[in-house]
């Protein structure tokens, strides 16, 4: 299984588009083979699915994305988990271990336009002003 996380330092990032990396991890057998970070190539409809998917990604995870984002990786045949937050190591564990669980976006549909990857301020309810 090869996996993309939206990465902010060492957090997933609630964004997964306006994310400044991804952190792409092959997990065979409970273990890492191979763990990556790439530089966001930027946020342009439908761009990152493909980009992820020529670099043979199966699952994007997130702390949140739109419905159209989602219908994008799955016509790239990639899984798309959100609601997922906390340390990109935490994260890398639980897929190991198979226990890791999605939810609900954690971004309001709309939140992320008109930013980009400068974005300073989020406007997620659990995190009022948080810092970028």
């Amino acid at each position: 299984m090869k996996v993309a996380i939206s990465t902010d330092g060492d957090f997933v990032s609630a964004h997964f588009g306006r994310c400044p990396s991804f952190t792409i991890v092959d997990i065979e057998d409970g273990k890492v083979i191979k763990k990556e970070v790439v530089d966001n190539p930027g946020h342009q409809p439908g761009f990152i699915p493909q980009f992820l998917h020529k670099k043979g990604v199966n699952c994007i995870i997130a702390g949140g994305m739109g419905m159209r984002a989602t219908e994008l990786f799955n016509e790239f045949e990639i899984q798309a988990i959100v609601g997922v937050s906390g340390k990109i190591d935490e994260v890398i564990e639980k897929l190991q271990k198979e226990t890791l669980e999605g939810g609900e976006s954690l971004c309001n549909p709309g939140a992320g336009k008109g930013y980009g990857l400068d974005k300073t301020i989020c406007s997620h309810p659990e995190q009022d002003g948080c810092e970028h």
